[in-house]
C-alpha cells in the first residue's frame, strides 16, 4: 500500500482489531458525550445566571428575607440538578438504580421553609424551580436559533 494512499485495504478490515464501522460509532459516541457535557455546562450556567438576576430583582423588590429564601431554594434546585445530571450519566451502567437523593432534597426543602419561621414556603418553592427555568430558557434559545 503506498504512503499517500489513505483507502483501507480488504485484509485490514477483515484481520484488525477495529473495523470502520466500530471506530466510526466510537467516535459518534465521544461526539455525543462530548454534546452532553457541553449541554449540562450550560444548563449550569443559564441555572446560576436566572438564579443571580431573579436574586436581585427579589432583593430590590422585596426585602431580604424573601430573597434569602428565593436563594436557598435556588441552591437547591442547583444541587438537584447536579443529582439528576449524575441519575441520567448512570444510565446504561450495570448498577443503574436510580436514587431517591432527589426527592428526599425537595422534601427536606420544604419541610425546613414550613419549620423555619424565618423562610417563606412560596419563594424556596419557586427558587427551587429556577432550573425549570433554565431549560425553558434552553429549550427557546435553540428553537430561535436554529429556524
Amino acid at each position: 500500500m503506498n504512503s499517500t494512499d489513505e483507502t483501507p485495504q480488504p485484509t485490514e478490515l477483515v484481520g484488525g482489531e477495529n473495523t470502520l464501522e466500530e471506530s466510526s460509532v466510537a467516535r459518534s459516541s465521544e461526539d455525543s458525550m462530548g454534546e452532553y457535557q457541553q449541554l449540562k455546562r450550560e444548563l449550569y450556567l443559564i441555572t446560576l445566571a436566572t438564579a443571580t438576576v431573579t436574586f436581585v430583582i427579589v432583593a430590590l423588590v422585596y426585602n431580604w428575607r424573601i430573597a434569602l429564601s428565593y436563594l436557598l431554594g435556588a441552591v437547591a434546585g442547583v444541587v438537584y440538578l447536579r443529582l439528576l445530571a449524575k441519575d441520567v450519566d448512570s444510565i446504561g451502567n450495570e448498577s443503574s438504580k436510580l436514587s431517591l437523593n432527589r426527592l428526599a432534597l425537595f422534601v427536606g426543602l420544604m419541610l425546613v421553609a414550613a419549620k423555619w419561621h424565618q423562610l417563606q414556603i412560596l419563594p424556596v418553592f419557586l427558587g427551587f424551580l429556577t432550573y425549570k427555568a433554565a431549560l425553558l430558557i434552553y429549550l427557546l434559545r435553540t428553537i430561535w436559533l436554529t429556524d
